[in-house]
């Protein structure tokens, strides 16, 4: 049977943003943790304001996604769309981790209530509400934040992988839709409504603050988003390209520093939120519209972001557990051995604890990586796709970019 769905080359400078991105979310949440606040007298050295606002990253995921999606499933294989085999890959890329990570935290769970039991750690009751019996269901299906319960529960990073899985969805019934009428005017038709109504509806139906909407309603920031990023992919084929690198070098790195900027400020202007995704889509967009100008690209090539970017996701989704290993390993230490090191120089303890657990997080990646992800997945497209040649995804090229077709 003829294969209908062939994930194309990725790109590197994206992938590596993506790692970047990642990182900085773990980096967040280990400086803004209550237990290290209280515990470490003086900050981590690094508690920028880029860093405490580094939760505005997830929709650069989203648009990033949204730009891949296009890209995988738009551009070249329109006209040979299978809803099926889309979802089931989509299912196979974020299930198999998601799931381990959700017996993980549970594991913990009951292993934090057991010695609670036994008198060995105190913890108030109100820590086991949130991961019931009820949630832990929704994780399941990846309902968790899609309305039915109004708090972060169980391996917390998911909420947006509960979001995006939908938001797939979503996108592979639009791609149908312009499929039915054979012109994918209509589909960009549908991603443009999808991105500025959600968009609308939470600047002024919902009347939000900032864009940190998580499970009430995250799946319209996930729209937002997501498809500003595949409407990115349009916009970038439009674009001229008689344009010396240096100049494209000169774009990238404004629309580079405008990101860096914007995810600082709303610390201070919250509102300033509303505009990330643009901002993030500019960026993206122009690394993939000008992938050798002379400076961001290069380094974004480079080895080591190159493999933090493949291993992405597992940083995302594994962060959260071994934070709470880390507040565990603080509270062992105890107040006399942090303020020591304090003394020393401020910020050390803070620093030594931000240090080692972005270490223990990489380690952690790199094996969920090479035996959660990588074989869950084609495990899941084997055992879901009726022909093993279906679901096969051919070797990546060694370029560091892949090369637009022209859309009609």
């Amino acid at each position: 049977m003829q294969q209908v769905h062939r994930e194309k080359a990725h790109v590197l400078p994206l992938d590596s943003i993506r790692g970047i991105a990642a990182i900085s979310v773990v980096i967040h949440h280990l400086i803004l943790m209550p237990t290290f606040l209280a515990a470490f007298p003086h900050n981590a050295w690094i508690n920028w304001s880029f860093f405490r606002s580094a939760w505005l990253l997830v929709d650069l995921f989203f648009v990033l996604s949204g730009i891949v999606m296009s890209l995988s499933y738009v551009r070249g294989e329109f006209g040979q769309f299978s809803l099926r085999e889309f979802m089931v890959r989509r299912l196979a890329r974020v299930y198999p981790l998601h799931i381990v990570m959700l017996f993980a935290s549970l594991l913990f769970r009951l292993l934090r209530i057991g010695l609670v039991m036994a008198g060995v750690v105190v913890a108030v009751p109100a820590a086991f509400e949130v991961n019931n019996a009820y949630s832990f269901v929704l994780n399941l299906f990846l309902l968790h934040s899609m309305g039915p319960i109004d708090y972060l529960s169980w391996n917390a990073p998911s909420w947006s992988i509960s979001v995006e899985f939908y938001t797939y969805l979503a996108f592979g019934l639009v791609v149908l839709f312009a499929q039915r009428f054979k012109s994918l005017r209509y589909f960009y038709l549908g991603a443009l409504l999808l991105a500025a109504g959600s968009w609308l509806v939470i600047v002024f139906v919902l009347q939000k603050k900032s864009l940190g909407l998580q499970t009430d309603f995250g799946i319209l920031r996930c729209f937002t988003s997501f498809f500003l990023g595949v409407l990115t992919v349009r916009v970038v084929e439009r674009l001229p390209r008689r344009i010396g690198p240096a100049m494209q070098g000169a774009l990238q790195l404004a629309a580079m520093i405008a990101s860096v900027a914007v995810v600082s400020l709303v610390e201070a202007y919250p509102a300033i939120s509303f505009a990330a995704p643009l901002t993030f889509a500019i960026f993206l967009g122009s690394l993939l519209a000008f992938p050798d100008a002379v400076l961001v690209p290069r380094m974004l090539v480079a080895r080591p972001l190159v493999w933090l970017g493949r291993r992405s996701y597992s940083v995302y989704m594994v962060h959260a557990l071994v934070v709470l290993f880390a507040e565990y390993f603080v509270r062992a230490v105890g107040p006399r051995i942090i303020h020591a090191l304090d003394s020393i120089c401020a910020g050390l303890p803070a620093t030594l604890n931000l240090v080692a657990s972005l270490a223990a997080v990489l380690i952690v990646s790199h094996f969920t990586y090479l035996y959660v992800e990588i074989p869950g997945g084609k495990y899941m497209r084997d055992v879901l796709g009726s022909r093993r040649g279906k679901f096969a995804t051919p070797p990546a090229p060694s370029g560091a970019a892949v090369e637009l077709r022209r859309g009609p």
